[in-house]
């Protein structure tokens, strides 16, 4: 899987990351991943025209010292659509923005 990692980060760190996601986020069935909704304006065609698969999101994974932001967009929907896909160009910058946006607001030291 591609994605962007953020390590070594404190126990306190984390914690502000998890009640911040808690907020900004769609918990997800799994412990300590979380939904982050793909704004529809930086969807790609294709996911764009399937609005029966909406919300399109990108999983951000907690672990015990690190967050792992996946460069996959998919659908909580369908699993089985064409639309799900690794991101585009755009769609990275918005995942790795929100990443920056993220630490800085919490002032979290990486």
């Amino acid at each position: 899987m591609r994605a962007y990692i953020l390590d070594e980060i404190s126990a306190a760190d984390m914690k502000k990351i998890d009640n911040y996601l808690g907020e900004a986020a769609t918990k997800s069935g799994l412990s300590q991943i979380y939904w982050i909704q793909m704004p529809d304006d930086l969807l790609s065609a294709t996911q764009y025209q399937h609005t029966h698969c909406r919300p399109h999101v990108f999983a951000v994974e907690l672990g015990r010292d690190w967050v792992k932001l996946e460069f996959f967009v998919r659908s909580l929907k369908s699993m089985r659509c064409t639309c799900p896909a690794y991101c585009t160009e755009v769609q990275r910058n918005y995942i790795i923005n929100f990443a920056h946006t993220m630490i800085e607001r919490l002032g979290i030291r990486t």
